[in-house]
């Protein structure tokens, strides 16, 4: 029969298997009893009691026997009985999961008081005059707390028999794992479902005996800041739960050295011990009963995305832990946290809305439904959000205006967010508890509430809220530690690290935050600027190849400076650029009067115009005439590009400026495409290339549609890289449509049909062997190939995990996500040598000897 009680001290010793047990808080104490550590007496019920509760709605086997024996040895240990009218004795019951989820799950204190226990206590505890008066006063306060806690956790009257009282705990413990909260809870920080919660029944000990009596919670260097400073705070004469549910104002801990003083030296002593042992901060919940303290908890604290970095740098610099394992313990998605302003968290405001976290940030200022108005609105200095149901490429410079973007419709990887990831701009996108109305300016949330044009509000893409009125942010912190954990990471990475960005400025931002390239320069984005989007619509309606060559030599004059501005930004390093990728028609108005305006300008009528744009419009955009089919049918355009990107690089060469142009061709599916146009790009660029003998070039392709995974080997045997776009890679393969997959995703998510969304996550099974079989199979047939990855999944820690196995050169993400992909990419490496580590050698070691 499986053993499902451990008392405190008596568990396995290796840590995985401790925690896996006895989840996270019956490991803690049971670890402090082992280090001597003044801990009540008492023990774990294992989580798989609780798993098997869950699936059968009964006990295990054999737990009712042990826990009889159990609670018969705590009575032996302190000399009482319980559930005894004179000599009582009583103990806390509380959750404990192997990762912490504070306030999740329930705690009861004081168990086994009933009308006789507390008359009991009373006695035990009194002596005679005030004393007597004082130790009723306690014992009723310990039941009255109890009584409050039982029916608050399991509901219904208090039953008078202590046995009763503990098992239906144990139940309410159990079923405390699937509360809505803390289902909601593990969903938001990606903790599996089946790991189930273990059960601590602990001896009470009293922080409300008295003035010589205290309870608090306490953490060994600040969550806040990371300051290498013991921070926390403690009521005198309380129990704990006060202290958590803000029932009396707190003192810090500091006063404690005041009021107690011995209780506050040993409690000095036990935290630097127990930091000195666990090797990180931890956050301990501590009682004073009659000047003698007690350590009720300890674990990883949690701690702010500046404090995990600060901890990590400083206990490498104090020889506390290594520097790979500095690197391991910072989760690369907190430093989105520190290259975004947030959201004052003591705003106090109202949130009427919450969507998805599309690019985290904080946005706030006057609603504007209409892109213009926004763009207008900023050149008068005004602070805007841009509400939309969704964002088109037409939109751009309204986003750019914008504080925020705000969509009722559109998932993580939806126009809008992977725009506002670029320009830095916090977004909250597929916002379903909004209806948006364009015609009235207004949306209205699931509660009624009427926001209209000119209403303050603000963004907080790192949760998703939306806020009514105006929400004071905090600015990003970006300092040496930051900087310090990078250049670390940097030593361990096998990937390299690129970035997406599609100007000059999206370059050097790129390069500040360390990237080693441009894996995606987007061609069109280029073309949407106010001053370009006439041209290229000049372009499109031109009547013949003449005349389209025409508008084209405008454009090439602009696209060389910004090829230019971004080589030189990005001196020595390579920038990959996709020649153009959207359909016409993208680039053509939809509205009235731009569709007017636009035919007075092109010396069309309206009806011809709007006529034109229906006729290109397509049913299915997205596998329409794009391309490198639309490369095929208008070659100029091709041409014109080619010349801009190498006329550049020439320019960029003759000022001594390093330049690695890579010509990358969107949408192939078979060799035939890519080979036509390749000897397109190779011949203009050859005869520009005459005087330039030195600098060199690539021409190779995106890998985003199946067909050109499963004919891999022969596009490589003609293409010097492979880029996989896995935005439309995954959009193809699941046959969802990334820009309205949102609408279902969560659902299928909470049915258990999709365990990420793998628009954000990449889908290993499906997708993931796609690249796999792409990799193998491309460097099969030419072994110098260079494959990368340029979609969003770049930017995705658990994605590059996957791409650093699969063989990848380098991943390339938004510019403000690079840091971010480069702990993730030091993260995977690590995982890998974790293996290859030998006695007395550290991982630091290891790795300076593999690169010599």
């Amino acid at each position: 029969m499986q053993k499902l009680i451990y008392f405190f001290g008596e568990g396995p010793r290796n840590p995985t298997e401790r925690s896996d047990l006895l989840g996270g808080k019956g490991a803690g104490l049971n670890e402090m009893t082992c280090l001597g550590i003044p801990v009540p007496p008492g023990f774990t019920i294992a989580t798989a009691a609780c798993r098997e509760f869950l699936e059968t709605n009964a006990w295990p086997k054999g737990l009712e026997e042990e826990l009889k024996e159990a609670i018969k040895r705590l009575e032996k240990i302190m000399g009482r009985t319980f559930g005894h009218a004179k000599n009582p004795l009583l103990v806390s019951v509380r959750s404990g999961a192997k990762v912490s989820m504070p306030g999740m799950m329930e705690t009861i204190l004081n168990l086994g008081l009933n009308d006789e226990t507390t008359a009991g206590l009373a006695r035990l505890k009194s002596g005679s005059g005030k004393a007597c008066l004082a130790a009723t006063t306690f014992a009723d306060d310990c039941y009255r707390r109890f009584k409050e806690m039982f029916t608050h956790v399991v509901g219904g009257a208090v039953p008078q028999n202590p046995w009763e009282q503990l098992k239906m705990a144990i139940d309410a413990v159990f079923h405390s794992w699937n509360t809505p909260r803390a289902k909601t809870y593990r969903r938001i920080h990606s903790i599996p479902e089946d790991l189930g919660t273990a059960v601590n029944i602990q001896v009470m000990v009293f922080g409300n005996r008295g003035e010589k009596s205290a309870t608090g919670v306490a953490f060994t260097r600040s969550p806040s800041t990371g300051e290498k400073k013991f921070f926390g705070e403690f009521l005198m004469n309380a129990q704990g739960e006060d202290v958590v549910a803000g029932i009396r104002t707190p003192e810090p801990i500091e006063q404690l050295a005041k009021m107690l003083p011995k209780a506050y030296a040993s409690l000095m002593e036990v935290q630097k011990k127990l930091e000195g042992h666990f090797s990180d901060m931890q956050d301990i919940e501590f009682t004073i009963e009659e000047g003698k303290l007690y350590l009720l908890q300890t674990r990883t604290g949690k701690r702010t995305a500046h404090a995990a970095v600060k901890i990590a740098v400083d206990m490498a610099k104090e020889g506390m832990i290594s520097r790979a394992d500095a690197i391991r313990r910072v989760n690369p998605l907190l430093l989105d946290q520190l290259l975004h302003p947030a959201l004052d968290p003591d705003h106090g405001k109202p949130v009427i809305a919450r969507g998805l976290p599309a690019s985290p940030g904080a946005g706030c200022g006057k609603v504007v439904f209409e892109s213009r108005k926004a763009f207008e609105a900023a050149q008068t200095g005004e602070k805007v959000i841009l509400v939309r149901k969704e964002t088109s490429p037409d939109d751009i410079d309204g986003m750019h205006a914008a504080q925020g973007i705000l969509t009722a419709t559109g998932g993580m990887t939806s126009h809008a967010a992977v725009v506002a990831r670029g320009m830095n701009k916090c977004c909250v996108a597929g916002c379903g508890d909004i209806v948006v109305n364009l015609k009235a300016e207004k949306f209205v949330t699931k509660d009624g509430r009427e926001v209209r044009a000119g209403d303050v509000i603000t963004l907080n893409g790192t949760t998703g809220e939306v806020v009514l009125g105006a929400v004071a942010t905090v600015p990003a912190r970006i300092d040496d530690d930051f900087k310090t954990l990078l250049m670390w990471a940097d030593e361990f990475s096998d990937l390299e690290v690129r970035a997406n960005a599609d100007t000059p400025h999206d370059a050097a931002v790129a390069i500040d935050f360390g990237a080693r390239g441009v894996g995606l320069c987007r061609t069109e984005h280029m073309f949407f600027e106010l001053d370009r989007i006439p041209v290229m619509q000049e372009m499109i309606l031109s009547k013949d190849r003449e005349a389209r060559i025409r508008a084209l030599d405008k454009l090439e004059v602009m696209q060389t400076n910004d090829f230019y501005g971004i080589f030189k930004a990005m001196e020595g390093y390579p920038v990959t650029i996709r020649l153009l990728d959207p359909p016409l028609h993208e680039f053509l108005p939809r509205k009235k009067q731009d569709i007017e305006a636009l035919a007075q300008t092109a010396g069309l009528t309206y009806e011809q115009l709007r006529d034109l744009i229906e006729s290109m419009t397509e049913v299915n955009p997205m596998l329409g005439h794009r391309g490198c089919r639309l490369m095929v049918t208008y070659p100029e355009i091709t041409e014109m590009q080619t010349r801009a990107i190498m006329n550049a690089a020439v320019k960029a060469m003759s000022e001594g400026i390093e330049t690695h142009p890579e010509i990358m061709i969107p949408l192939v599916g078979t060799v035939e495409e890519f080979t036509i146009i390749r000897d397109d790009i190779k011949r203009v660029a050859d005869e520009i290339l005459l005087p330039t003998p030195n600098l060199s070039y690539k021409i190779g392709t995106m890998i985003e549609i199946p067909r050109a995974c499963l004919v891999a080997s022969k596009i490589a045997g003609e293409a010097e890289f492979f880029s996989f776009g896995t935005n439309d890679l995954t959009q193809m393969t699941y046959g969802y449509s990334r820009d309205d997959a949102g609408r279902f995703i969560q659902q299928y998510r909470a049915a258990g049909i999709l365990k990420d969304d793998p628009f954000m996550t990449i889908d290993q099974e499906g997708v993931g062997e796609l690249v796999r079989m792409t990799v193998q199979a491309g460097r099969g047939e030419n072994s110098m190939l260079k494959i990368g990855v340029c979609g969003e999944h770049g930017g995705d820690p658990k994605s590059i995990a996957f791409f650093h196995s699969a063989g990848l050169n380098y991943v390339s993400c938004s510019p403000y996500r690079v840091p971010v992909a480069r702990l993730a990419a030091a993260q995977a490496a690590l995982l890998d040598m974790e293996t290859e580590i030998i006695p007395d050698v550290t991982v630091t070691e290891i790795k300076v000897k593999e690169k010599v």
